[in-house]
């Protein structure tokens, strides 16, 4: 039985630059586990969604994501905050 490859894709947002949440890194595999490694060495929040991660693996670095994928997006936005918040205290 073949296991899946590991995906990771890494989302940049500034709200006073950018219209949507950008790609800034993806891959699998190997790259995956890179991408996870430094968002974990840069204390950089991660959340694991895989349906997610594929449908974003099929954008290009530096590509917005698409408007039907704000709303999910948006809540794991949301989830990064609040645990920036809790962090904080």
């Amino acid at each position: 039985m073949d296991k899946k490859k590991e995906i990771a894709v890494a989302l940049k947002y500034e709200q006073d630059k950018n219209v949507a949440p950008l790609v800034l890194a993806k891959g699998e595999g190997y790259v995956a586990q890179k991408i996870k490694e430094r968002a974990q060495d840069e204390n950089i929040p991660t959340y694991e969604d895989e349906k997610l991660a594929r449908q974003l693996n099929h954008l290009s670095i530096g590509e917005e994501i698409p408007p039907e994928l704000y709303q999910v997006v948006a809540e794991i936005l949301a989830f990064i905050i609040d645990l920036d918040k809790k962090n904080e205290k």
